[in-house]
């Protein structure tokens, strides 16, 4: 990722020896260097990446009236529930699943304290919170919290003198807060009754109105026009209009205290938080190279996903371990993961290998048929359960015309006698075997190949255990 980083870097600095006028933080105009101005608008970009990512899902994920019927939209600290798989019209996240249903709420913790209570569940689940730079701060679930009922308490950072007897106290660091809850679905009939049980036994509400049989939620607010997909609206903002964005978000969202010295160098080039930045106008080619990190920085996002770094993968899957949900200041690592996956949880809960080629080096691509082959030694080590998706170049799900997104290892899949397994990636049914080890893709589209492996077993995390690779069958 630092070979990335540098990439991006040398191919936008200007010219040596050029400088710039800029007003600090205190006002003083001073000379910089280009280089340095450079840099610091390259680093503001990609450490405000995700913060203007997660505000621009949450517009979508609140864009209603009521909180929907099927869909996880629901207004400003409302439960939201998928009632139903996602397909391949689904764009409001890249990559969603088809193993759970989801349960999400957004966050206005100025609004007050909330209460989340979660029923008493033998089904696997995961209650995965994320502040709004995407850090996960709280991960209630089967794996940490086992199958009892949950009184959930969330504060935010301003909240003091809160009564917090019996509850479990939750404190986002920011006032923007998200919640996924992933619930183990086997298919839409379990979904429409086991899960949905769940999910209505679910409940959100402001900590004030606890006792109050009255309450009833506030409407939301319903755009007048289509809202895009957040990664579009990403690519459409100009650096100006994503830097003054990033400006009024850290106005409302409070930075980490290691973002200290990120602060202070954006505040050395003007940008601060609630105040307006203007690119510089007196150097015509550094002027010209702010305007293009937009484009520059997705066109390399893209390249990296096309082709990941050497030293994360194994048999050609990209494998993270480390740092996922849990960030710091590596915001290159948070900017990419929030780029090709938003939300992404910490790996003691999940970890989501992925891959765009087979084990030859070539982009997979549905003209061809693949198979992967595990040993019964090497099925995934796993306390929950694992699945196989494939999406688009989009990373969204493939509109191939199968109602069949996933491979999970809940499905009734074909063993081979000695206990191994194929699983089948190809635009056509198979004619040999059942169709359960069968993963469609569409033969006119490249694709990737996203493994999910819940509740992984220290085999995964220590990165003894990875995904075989993905081998081109002969035609």
């Amino acid at each position: 990722m630092n070979n990335y980083y540098w990439a991006v870097l040398l191919l936008m600095l200007c010219a040596c020896n050029s400088e710039v006028k800029v007003s600090d933080a205190e006002g003083l105009v001073k000379n910089i260097s280009t280089d340095d101005f450079m840099g610091a608008v390259v680093d503001a970009y990609l450490y405000g990446y995700p913060l203007l990512l997660m505000n621009y899902t949450k517009q979508l994920g609140t864009n209603t009236i009521t909180p929907h019927p099927t869909l996880p939209r629901a207004p400003i600290n409302q439960l939201g529930h998928y009632r139903k798989f996602p397909d391949h019209t689904t764009t409001a996240v890249v990559k969603p699943n088809v193993d759970t249903y989801y349960s999400i709420a957004w966050f206005d913790l100025n609004e007050g304290p909330q209460l989340l209570h979660m029923p008493a569940t033998e089904r696997y689940y995961l209650l995965c919170f994320y502040d709004a730079f995407t850090n996960v701060f709280a991960n209630p679930g089967t794996r940490t919290s086992g199958t009892d009922e949950l009184d959930l308490l969330i504060l935010g950072p301003s909240h003091t003198d809160v009564d917090t007897t019996g509850y479990i106290v939750l404190r986002s660091p920011t006032a923007m807060a998200w919640l996924i809850g992933r619930i183990e679905t086997y298919d839409d009939e379990d979904g429409s009754t086991v899960v949905r049980q769940i999910q209505d036994a679910i409940s959100l509400i402001p900590h004030a109105s606890v006792g109050d049989s009255s309450y009833i939620a506030p409407q939301g607010t319903l755009s007048d026009g289509e809202i895009l997909p957040p990664v579009e609206q990403m690519e459409s903002l100009s650096t100006e209009q994503f830097i003054n964005q990033l400006a009024q978000l850290l106005k409302q969202q409070k930075p980490a205290n290691y973002d200290r010295n990120l602060i202070d160098r954006m505040a050395s080039i003007g940008i601060e938080p609630g105040e307006t930045f203007e690119l510089p106008t007196d150097n015509f080619i550094l002027t010209q190279k702010l305007k293009a990190i937009p484009s520059v920085v997705h066109k390399h996002m893209r390249k990296r996903k096309a082709n990941p770094d050497p030293a994360l993968m194994k048999n050609n899957w990209t494998m993270i371990t480390s740092k996922l949900g849990d960030y710091e200041d590596d915001y290159l690592i948070r900017s990419y993961v929030s780029f090709v996956g938003l939300g992404a949880n910490l790996a003691e809960d999940a970890i989501y290998p992925f891959t765009t080629t087979d084990a030859d080096g070539e982009t997979l691509d549905g003209s061809q048929s693949y198979t992967i082959h595990m040993d019964a030694s090497e099925l995934p080590p796993v306390q929950g359960f694992w699945s196989l998706t494939a999406y688009n170049p989009d990373d969204f799900l493939i509109d191939h015309g199968y109602d069949r997104y996933a491979i999970n290892s809940n499905d009734k899949l074909h063993y081979n006698a000695d206990g191994s397994l194929d699983l089948i990636i190809q635009s056509a049914p198979p004619s040999d075997q059942s169709d359960t080890n069968w993963l469609p893709v569409r033969d006119d589209q490249e694709f990737s190949l996203t493994m999910r492996l819940y509740w992984p077993e220290q085999a995964i995390l220590d990165g003894e255990w990875i995904p075989p690779s993905v081998t081109r069958k002969n035609k």
